[in-house]
């Protein structure tokens, strides 16, 4: 054992050998191994890809390097003389939550892995292993320390945004500040996006931060009620107007009257209904099924739709005229694939929500679960997220849900690749999107990588969009 060979390294050279651009910062690894020349090759192949390294020969020099310095993965010997790698990883484990253990070793066998992962290491590598298996393995525990980070991360207080609104992404702040900026008007908006994105939450929330928010939300679903029925609910109707029309009845317009009616799915309306309703935008008039004069109504209209209204009115499906009377202020709310840094903090919503109305304890959710949920494609939104989450809560009676547990819908396709429908041009741009982002934005790691030079990967990403060079 050779200390002055395998030591630490001085933290003050090691910050000026890493001094790199924020966005080129990748993780810090500690190597505790009692041979140079196992340090000297691990430190080799994992500086070159640009981690920030320390290195030490026995787990009291480990020790002392985790107490004064932020460390997100260790990498230990198996055994050493004196205290063992899996002492370290039982150390580590028992006191601290924000860092990952990997065990390598040249004396592999069955029972050694099964106390090392009791012990809590992540990965277990026997030597000799190749420069590629020990950056893939270190890629995966680093991989679930951030799924891991992310979810705790999810604990802290959020941001208020009322009304069953859930997030902390850059773009549900930009929804916070639309409810705001539209709150203090009274114009029609119209809110797009797909189902179960939460168009009625954000319509709410409009609703209740405004001045009318002591009068009536009235929410109406336009696809749900029958054509011939629509009418009827919406404007009122007045006794002996049709057959079983038995007493005078007011509508919904009439119900919100002073407040805000939601117009949901406004699109799956139909043209001559379509008529009725720009009359009432118009006018602020509205004429009960049966009457003969209109009734003036102070109502403010709030519209949805999941549809593209000016390809339905390219079809003659939509009129013009009422798009752009609704079209006045409009927010596209973002599907959920797109507001991955949300998806943990509303799972851990929905899981102490269903939990606490079943009397028990919330569950936590592992690692590789929760990696399923984050790459998983959501095509139902929170909306789908809600049910999934409120399934596992009812049918799993364990304290930890694994990837066993999830739909086997969601496991099988979490991973699946899209449809090829996209240009060659398009999947290129994407790739090395791709490929930047795992090398920290490294250009020359990446044109290597691609086996291109920096010249033909400067002008790849000239012609992809601008976020791919970011």
């Amino acid at each position: 054992m050779q200390n002055t060979t395998a030591g630490l390294k001085k933290p003050g050279a090691l910050k000026q050998k890493e001094k790199k651009q924020p966005s080129d910062k990748k993780d810090d690894i500690l190597i505790v191994d009692d041979a140079p020349a196992t340090l000297e090759l691990l430190e080799r192949n994992l500086s070159s890809v640009g981690y920030g390294i320390w290195m030490a020969s026995n787990v009291e020099e480990a020790l002392r390097v985790i107490d004064s310095s932020h460390i997100d993965l260790v990498i230990t010997d198996f055994k050493m003389p004196g205290l063992s790698g899996v002492h370290l990883a039982r150390h580590i484990r028992e006191n601290y939550n924000d860092m990952a253990v990997m065990i390598i070793t040249a004396y592999p066998s069955v029972k050694g892995a099964v106390e090392a992962v009791k012990t809590g290491a992540e990965e277990y590598l026997a030597k000799p292993f190749t420069g590629e298996e020990l950056l893939s393995a270190v890629k995966r525990v680093l991989r679930n320390l951030h799924i891991r980070r992310a979810a705790h991360a999810s604990n802290k207080p959020r941001i208020h945004i009322p009304h069953g609104l859930i997030g902390e992404s850059g773009a549900m702040s930009k929804i916070s500040n639309f409810i705001n900026k539209a709150a203090r008007t009274s114009a029609t908006v119209l809110i797009s996006g797909e189902s179960g994105t939460g168009k009625e939450l954000v319509a709410r929330a409009i609703h209740y931060k405004s001045e009318r928010a002591s009068a009536p939300f009235v929410p109406v679903n336009c696809g749900a009620i029958p054509e011939e029925l629509l009418e009827s609910e919406l404007f009122g109707h007045i006794k002996g107007a049709f057959t079983g029309a038995n007493e005078t009845r007011a509508g919904f317009f009439q119900t919100a009257d002073g407040g805000t009616i939601f117009l949901d799915e406004i699109s799956e309306t139909s043209l001559s209904m379509q008529v009725k309703l720009l009359r009432v935008l118009q006018d602020k008039e509205v004429c009960m099924v049966g009457a003969t004069r209109t009734r003036k109504v102070d109502v403010r209209i709030l519209a949805s739709t999941n549809k593209n209204i000016p390809a339905l009115i390219k079809k003659g499906q939509f009129r013009e005229d009422l798009y752009y009377r609704i079209n006045v202020i409009t927010v596209e709310l973002p599907p959920l694939r797109e507001r991955q840094d949300d998806i943990f903090l509303l799972t851990r919503h929905f899981a102490a929500k269903f939990a606490e109305e079943l009397g028990r304890t919330a569950p936590r959710f592992s690692d590789g679960a929760l990696q399923v949920l984050r790459s998983y494609h959501w095509p139902g939104n929170v909306r789908e997220l809600e049910n999934i989450i409120q399934r596992l809560v009812v049918m799993t009676d364990e304290d930890v849900i694994d990837v066993p547990d999830l739909p086997s819908l969601m496991r099988f396709s979490a991973h699946q690749p899209a449809a090829p429908d996209r240009t060659l041009a398009a999947v290129e741009a994407e790739y090395i999107r791709s490929v930047l982002l795992s090398v920290s934005n490294n250009k020359t790691l990446a044109a290597k990588i691609l086996d291109i030079d920096r010249k033909t990967l400067r002008e790849k990403l000239g012609k992809a969009k601008p976020s791919a060079s970011r």
